[in-house]
């Protein structure tokens, strides 16, 4: 450890806004427990009260203001702290760390940037810098053009072709970007993008590929390995915080997901950062071509999924770094506590976000490349099937699984499925039982098949339920496999007993009683063993 540090600075997750705030205050709080271990005072800036950091016993010093430059120069001047977290709060965090960093505060109060330097962090935020710092090696990026005026942006445009991305420059949750299928949509989306950023994007379109995360971590000894492999249910052009998320990666083969890793490993070691970042891919799985469209050189929405979903404290550990650790020395070495290996999972884990999208008048329910939603929800288990059926019914928008929900109806389901909404996953169910096959389906959401044949999967079970009369007609077999697909008591009750009332209470009694004689209850051993190996989690 830095043996000098003795007070610590960290910016914290900010306001209750989309795109920061809740998602960041798991990788915060395990920061602050982390300087708490090696008895290091720490110094908490952080506006929302409605986060685990800011409750009593978790910083020694907390301070209810906006993490903005203002603000965070006036504590540093007050609290002289030795060192600075940047990477646990967000985009907020590592945009204001920057330029304090750029203006000289952080050098005039002797304050040392913790973990990855704000040069390794300006390559990654920067455009140009990261397009031009990757060519060094090289790697592939998206071909691109950083500009700062309307002007430039058209011209850029014009060169590349359209359709055309564009991405900010320090943006939060992808504010500001896009996918502009023509001069005037681009235009138009420019102009807005330049009033969030002084610098934006103009790259090629990959619409379409697939979009595949990975979470690094490296220490000072260079000892670099990716946590956990993450896959986009939906294709590139909605942003990862709109999009269902499976770990680890499914559609892929071992020897694609093994090149995508020595990419990243290659990529973060090029860049210099120490300690934690996510890598997000693009990625053609049919020629193996890739273009690495982002690194956030931070804790990010996917770390916290990343950590609960494997079992492995990424913020906790990128924190143990930032002292001056290293990873053999987090943990003990040859157990499953250690740091030292990345931890091999025998289950699913799924993301789902959460919209509210309903309670806005006149708000578009399409998604694209800037968020929207405002939470999400994890579910875990042994299927696709049975994890995405779980998910769908935790979101809280009142649906049943991906089947059963008789009450969401679409008119014009070619569109629905062309046109990303908040609700595409429930067209993908009506299609399925309309008689789309899964080639069609794959023609308009660009959806892999996959996971679509995963989904039919569901649609097939459920008809098979409907075909029984009573809950004595289903046999042991036929009901684990209901549960191994995800089916709810509740789904299994609507499609075998097809009760005419609208109180469902009876039957789904009758099928959870008829199922525990069956002997067919949860395993709950394998979760029980994370959390008392992850009892930080």
């Amino acid at each position: 450890m830095k043996n000098e540090l003795k007070k610590v600075l960290v910016l914290g997750s900010g306001a209750l806004k989309i795109g920061q705030a809740g998602e960041f205050d798991y990788s915060g709080s395990q920061a602050l427990k982390a300087l708490r271990e090696e008895g290091i005072r720490s110094v908490l800036i952080n506006p929302n009260i409605a986060t685990i950091q800011t409750s009593e016993g978790i910083a020694d010093q907390v301070y209810f203001l906006p993490v903005t430059p203002y603000f965070v120069t006036e504590i540093i001047k007050k609290e002289r702290p030795d060192g600075i977290l940047l990477a646990f709060g967000g985009q907020t965090a590592l945009n204001c760390g920057t330029e304090l960093y750029k203006n000289g505060t952080l050098k005039e109060y002797g304050v040392q940037v913790l973990g990855t330097s704000v040069e390794a962090i300006m390559d990654t935020e920067d455009r140009d810098l990261f397009v031009k710092k990757l060519d060094e090696i090289p790697l592939k990026t998206p071909i691109s053009h950083a500009v700062e005026n309307t002007k430039d942006a058209i011209e850029a445009a014009r060169r590349i072709g359209y359709p055309v991305m564009i991405r900010s420059a320090y943006a939060l949750g992808g504010l500001g970007s896009g996918i502009c299928p023509d001069e005037e949509a681009f235009i138009e989306l420019a102009e807005s993008a330049f009033t969030f950023s002084p610098q934006i994007l103009v790259e090629e379109s990959l619409k379409g590929w697939k979009e595949i995360e990975f979470e690094v971590i490296r220490d000072a000894n260079d000892h670099c390995f990716t946590v956990a492999s993450m896959e986009n249910f939906d294709p590139l052009g909605i942003h990862t915080g709109e999009s269902i998320v499976v770990a680890p990666t499914c559609s892929l083969t071992q020897a694609q997901v093994t090149m995508l890793q020595d990419i990243s490993k290659q990529c973060v070691r090029h860049l210099g950062i120490v300690g934690e970042c996510n890598i997000q891919f693009a990625f053609n799985a049919d020629t193996d071509d890739y273009r690495i469209i982002e690194v956030n050189a931070r804790l990010s929405r996917s770390s916290a999924l990343a950590s609960k979903a494997t079992g492995y404290p990424l913020a906790f550990v990128a924190a143990k770094i930032a002292l001056g650790y290293t990873l053999d020395e987090i943990g003990e070495m040859g157990t499953p506590n250690s740091a030292y290996v990345a931890p091999s999972l025998d289950y699913l884990i799924c993301k789902i976000p959460r919209w509210d999208l309903t309670k806005f008048v006149g708000v578009s329910r399409r998604i694209g490349s800037s968020m929207k939603s405002v939470g999400e929800i994890m579910s875990i288990g042994r299927s696709f099937e049975e994890i995405i059926q779980k998910g769908l019914r935790m979101v809280g928008q009142g649906m049943h699984g991906f089947v059963g929900n008789d009450h969401t109806k679409f008119e014009n389901l070619d569109d629905e499925l062309a046109n990303p909404t908040d609700l595409r996953i429930f067209a993908i169910a009506q299609a399925l039982e309309e008689g789309y096959d899964i080639q069609r389906i794959y023609d308009l959401t660009k959806i892999d098949p996959w996971f679509i044949g995963k989904l039919k999967n569901i649609v097939d079970y459920k008809h098979k339920l409907q075909s029984y009369n009573s809950l004595e007609e289903i046999t042991p077999e036929v009901m684990r496999e209901a549960k191994r697909l995800g089916f709810s008591d509740f789904q299994i009750a609507r499609f075998v007993l097809k009760p005419q009332s609208g109180n469902m209470e009876k039957e789904n009694l009758a099928v959870r009683d008829y199922r525990k004689k069956l002997g067919i209850l949860p395993a709950v051993k394998r979760i029980n063993t994370v959390a008392s190996e992850h009892p930080e989690l």
